[in-house]
C-alpha cells in the first residue's frame, strides 16, 4: 500500500498558496467544542476570555487552542484529563475530514486519508504509518510545547476509540506507545484502556496487526465518500497544505533517510523540478530537509532515546555527522542541549 502524502489537483479549488502566505496554524473549532463540552460535563468553569475567543464557524489559532488546553487541564486537575477527552471524542469533533475517513470501505484507506486530511483538523502534528515486522504503527509527531503529554494521550485514545468505532468493534489493537513517562500509575491508566500501554517509547503510536489493514469500515459509503472528499480539498486549499513545501516537509518527517530524489519521485517529478518548484517558494530541498531534520532532533532529545539511535533514525552515517550537524543547528552539542533541557524542567 503506497500512503500518498501529497496529491496535485490541478482542477480542484482556488490556486494553491505558498507556505509562507497561509494564515497562521489554526484547528478545527469543533475540535475546540469538544474541550469546552467536556469542561461543561464536568462542572469545570473555563476562562471567559478565552471562550469568547472561540467564534463560531472560525478555526482556532493554535495559540488559542494551546491557552484552552491548558486551562481544561489545570481545571480538571485530573492527570488522565487529555485521555479521557479522547475517549469521549466524536467523529464529528474531526471536522469533514472525521467523516471523510469513516466513510472509508478499509481500514487501510482510512489510514491514507488521516495522512493527507489531518490539517482539517488542525496543525500542531503530523501522522505517519510505519511497518515493522507484522505490525503496522499510525505514529503521531507532536509539535507543539503545552501539555504535550496530555494531548498526544487524547489524540491517540481517539484513534484507538474510532477505529474501533468505526469497524464494529472488530479492530484489536496491539497497544499504545507513549514516549513520556506516565502522568499517574500505570494501573489507573489500564481502567480506561483496555490494550497494552508502553511509555518512554521511542514513538507516539497506536500498533496493530497489518492483516486490519484489510478490515471493513461499517460506515463506507463512496457517494458521500466523494462529495466530502472535496469539501476537505477545499479546505486544504484555503489553508495552503498543498504547497510543495508542505509536502516535502511531510514525506521528509516521514523518511528521514529519503534524499532528493526519492522525496521527487514520490511527488511524481524529477529531482531537478523539484528545485525549480521550490526555488519558487524561496526555497531549497536541502535548507528545508535540515530544517525539518533539526526539529526532529530537538523532539527526540526530549525524550530518552540514545543519540546514535537519533542518529541513524535520521538517516546520518553515524553519531559524528550528526553531532556536527546539531552543532551547526543549535551551536551546542547534543549531550549539552539535552542536559540543558532536563535542568529547565
Amino acid at each position: 500500500m503506497r500512503l500518498q502524502a501529497y496529491r496535485t489537483k490541478q482542477d480542484k479549488g482556488p490556486a494553491i498558496q505558498a507556505m509562507g502566505e497561509t494564515s497562521e496554524h489554526s484547528v478545527t473549532p469543533l475540535y475546540s467544542q469538544a474541550i469546552v463540552q467536556a469542561a461543561q460535563r464536568l462542572g469545570l468553569a473555563l476562562p471567559a476570555e478565552l471562550l469568547a475567543e472561540l467564534r463560531p464557524g472560525q478555526r482556532v489559532p493554535l495559540a488559542t487552542q494551546d491557552a484552552l488546553w491548558e486551562a481544561f487541564c489545570s481545571a480538571s486537575d485530573d492527570p488522565l484529563a487529555g485521555l479521557r477527552l479522547g475517549l469521549e471524542m466524536q467523529i464529528g469533533h474531526l471536522d469533514s475530514a472525521g467523516m471523510l475517513l469513516v466513510t472509508s470501505d478499509t481500514l487501510g484507506e482510512a489510514l491514507e486519508g488521516l495522512i493527507e486530511y489531518a490539517p482539517v483538523i488542525g496543525d500542531g502534528g503530523e501522522f505517519s504509518v510505519r511497518h515493522a515486522d507484522d505490525l503496522v504503527f499510525i505514529d503521531y509527531l507532536p509539535d507543539y510545547s503545552v501539555r504535550r503529554a496530555e494531548r498526544v494521550e487524547a489524540v491517540l485514545a481517539s484513534q484507538l476509540n474510532l477505529t474501533r468505532w468505526s469497524t464494529g468493534g472488530r479492530f484489536q489493537a496491539a497497544g499504545l506507545w507513549l514516549t513520556h513517562a506516565p502522568l499517574i500509575q500505570p494501573e489507573d491508566y489500564a481502567r480506561l484502556i483496555s490494550c497494552p500501554l508502553h511509555f518512554n517509547a521511542g514513538h507516539n503510536a497506536l500498533g496493530f496487526v497489518a492483516d486490519q489493514l484489510h478490515l471493513p469500515l461499517i460506515q463506507a459509503n463512496s457517494a458521500l465518500r466523494e462529495h466530502l472528499r472535496q469539501l476537505a480539498d477545499q479546505t486544504l486549499a484555503n489553508l495552503g497544505q498543498h504547497s510543495l513545501n508542505a509536502a516535502v516537509q511531510r514525506l521528509v518527517r516521514q523518511h528521514p533517510r529519503w534524499g532528493k530524489e526519492r522525496v521527487a519521485a514520490e511527488l511524481e517529478l524529477s529531482g531537478r523540478h523539484l528545485n525549480r518548484r521550490l526555488a519558487e517558494e524561496g526555497l531549497s530541498f536541502k535548507s528545508l530537509r535540515e530544517s525539518v531534520l533539526q526539529q526532529m532532533a530537538c523532539r527526540a532529545l526530549d525524550g530518552d532515546q540514545r543519540v546514535v539511535a537519533i542518529a541513524e533514525e535520521l538517516g546520518f552515517s553515524d553519531e559524528g555527522a550528526f553531532v556536527r550537524a546539531f552543532r551547526r543547528w543549535q551551536g551546542t552539542t547534543p549531550a549539552r542541549y539535552r542536559a540543558g533541557r532536563s535542568a529547565s524542567e
